[in-house]
């Protein structure tokens, strides 16, 4: 390869770089939005409070089992539901709702009462209104002070990370009303 060649295919990636660069970020191929660039990245620290509510009578319940634990596992490892539960400002189940707590867990310990959390986080009211947040971990349920991972998000929370702390509610829970307080603090754009 001549020096010419070697000229003319770095100018080349250069032009490349330089059309997929805007002044307001880089454009992304993938998604088709303007990421923020390097320079314009400020991360901010978020706090997000609310009580989770999970329903589990009958008539309108809002946690479904999906599948069975074997009869002869401890634990009910392996048993395994999908969720659709209110997140409200208020321990009250009547107090203003925020949005939705939507995903799948399951009993996956032999030896403790552990399970898999994969929890969209789904904001309807507020600041937050249309933005989500992903939660994906394990959740010792038998501990107060629960912590578990955010490792994703939508709109305003795109890119975010942080830590959940859940606490069970047990004062005001009854076995069809499973009430959680949700503690989340994030970094995001």
């Amino acid at each position: 390869m001549s020096l010419s060649h070697i000229f003319i295919f770095l100018f080349s990636l250069t032009l490349i770089s330089t059309q997929l660069t805007t002044t307001s970020g880089v454009f992304s191929q993938q998604s088709n939005i303007i990421l923020p660039s390097e320079q314009q990245r400020t991360e901010k620290l978020t706090h997000v409070h609310f009580y989770y509510h999970e329903i589990r009578n009958n008539k309108n319940p809002s946690l479904v089992q999906i599948i069975n634990a074997p009869k002869n596992v401890p634990n009910g490892f392996g048993t395994t539901f999908v969720m659709d539960d209110a997140m409200t400002e208020g321990p009250e189940l009547s107090s203003n709702e925020i949005g939705r707590a939507q995903g799948l867990f399951g009993l996956s310990s032999l030896h403790d009462l552990g399970m898999f959390m994969l929890t969209n986080f789904v904001f309807k009211e507020g600041n937050f209104a249309g933005s989500s947040l992903s939660m994906l971990g394990r959740n010792p349920i038998s501990e107060q002070n629960r912590e578990m991972p955010i490792v994703g998000g939508t709109g305003v929370f795109r890119f975010a990370r942080g830590f959940v702390i859940a606490n069970s509610v047990n004062s005001i829970s009854t076995p069809e009303h499973f009430v959680v307080e949700y503690n989340i603090t994030v970094l995001h754009p």
